[in-house]
């Protein structure tokens, strides 16, 4: 293995052995060769270490922790241990396509600052659908953090980023670490503050380069965090966001985490803090009472209806992202958990099959 490759590739793991052999195989068959991928074990996990052992390739490295610390901690770590001037992240569960890397590294030769951020469409595959995602990139002058998490339909929205799209300079990802123990929007929270830094901007390229797989009855930790918890994520970063991010935010991301108390104090406290910090509009407002007056599924339904996605197994659509960010109803996959846009989607991984091409066009957009 070279003393310093190209691109490290880092995998938080823990008890999923099948699956993270699936996604550090999808990483080793990248086009390509000089990387190093590092798989971080989130605690004490034996039989994992077996399978990624029977892999017997020589530029994987595991990282075993005494103790189980989270994901954040888990890419941080590996982060840490990366050799390579730019990471690649990537979580256990979803695959790269082949091209993945040599996309990105070409998209990133059109970076205009010194850090860029460079991120992918990708398909987002659930046992109900499969389509590619975000509907759209950032507009020039667009600030990142609405184009995360402002909608524009009120079933859907149109940005998004995942942690498998995510690859930067190893630099940027040690000067400005994952939250650890933040349970959802780990995405957002570390674009938004990554972004806000001078010589930071995101680059998203066109083609989906990432599979994202999305269990919808696999266990989700995201899918019990406490909204009240999640609330006082978005008070800390309120000086980094738009008021019109903050409403955004607060009405449909964090609602949608409160609906199922189906309390009215809560209804009202939230009303108010999306008005007394952010600045609604009529999408809010219509998003926020559609998510506490319509049940989860029935709006899942009426959402698949109005996009009219395709049943798994047909070709991948071009619509708004499986629930799983800013902006989406909660029931796939961590809905508003990792994985943060307004797509209109929850969930934490997302994809869709077929050959990566060329980098396409980026968008150049800064917070």
């Amino acid at each position: 293995m070279p003393s310093t490759p190209e691109v490290s590739v880092v995998i938080p793991t823990f008890a999923r052995p099948e699956l993270v052999s699936r996604a550090v195989r999808s990483a080793l068959a990248q086009t390509v060769t000089d990387i190093e991928v590092i798989v971080v074990v989130d605690g004490p996990d034996e039989e994992t270490g077996k399978a990624l052992a029977e892999i017997g390739d020589p530029r994987l490295r595991v990282v075993e922790l005494p103790g189980k610390g989270g994901a954040p901690n888990a890419r941080n770590t590996g982060v840490r241990e990366a050799r390579a001037p730019w990471t690649a992240l990537l979580d256990d569960d979803d695959e790269w396509l082949p091209s993945k890397l040599a996309a990105q590294l070409e998209l990133a030769r059109s970076a205009t600052v010194g850090s860029p951020i460079i991120a992918s469409r990708l398909i987002n595959k659930t046992p109900r659908a499969q389509f590619v995602m975000p509907r759209r990139l950032p507009e020039p002058g667009e600030p990142i953090c609405e184009y995360l998490t402002l909608r524009r339909g009120l079933f859907h929205g149109d940005g998004f980023i995942q942690t498998s799209t995510i690859m930067a300079p190893t630099e940027l990802l040690r000067r400005v670490p994952f939250t650890v123990g933040l349970r959802r929007q780990q995405e957002l929270d570390w674009t938004v503050r990554a972004t806000s830094h001078p010589d930071v901007e995101l680059l998203i390229a066109a083609e989906p380069l990432v599979l994202w797989h999305q269990d919808e009855d696999r266990p989700r930790i995201s899918l019990s965090s406490p909204w009240e918890a999640q609330l006082e994520w978005l008070h800390g970063i309120r000086p980094l966001i738009t008021p019109r991010a903050y409403a955004a935010i607060t009405m449909s991301i964090i609602s949608s985490m409160a609906a199922p108390t189906r309390s009215f104090r809560v209804f009202r406290l939230l009303l108010a803090e999306a008005r007394r910090h952010g600045r609604p509009g009529l999408v809010d407002y219509l998003t926020f009472m559609q998510i506490w007056l319509l049940p989860p599924q029935l709006r899942h339904r009426v959402r698949d209806r109005i996009l009219g996605r395709h049943q798994r197994g047909g070709p991948a659509s071009t619509g708004e992202p499986a629930s799983t960010g800013p902006g989406v109803d909660a029931g796939v996959r961590a809905p508003d958990g990792a994985g943060v846009g307004a797509a209109g989607i929850a969930g934490t991984s997302t994809g869709t099959a077929g050959t990566a091409g060329a980098a396409g066009v980026g968008a150049d957009v800064r917070r």
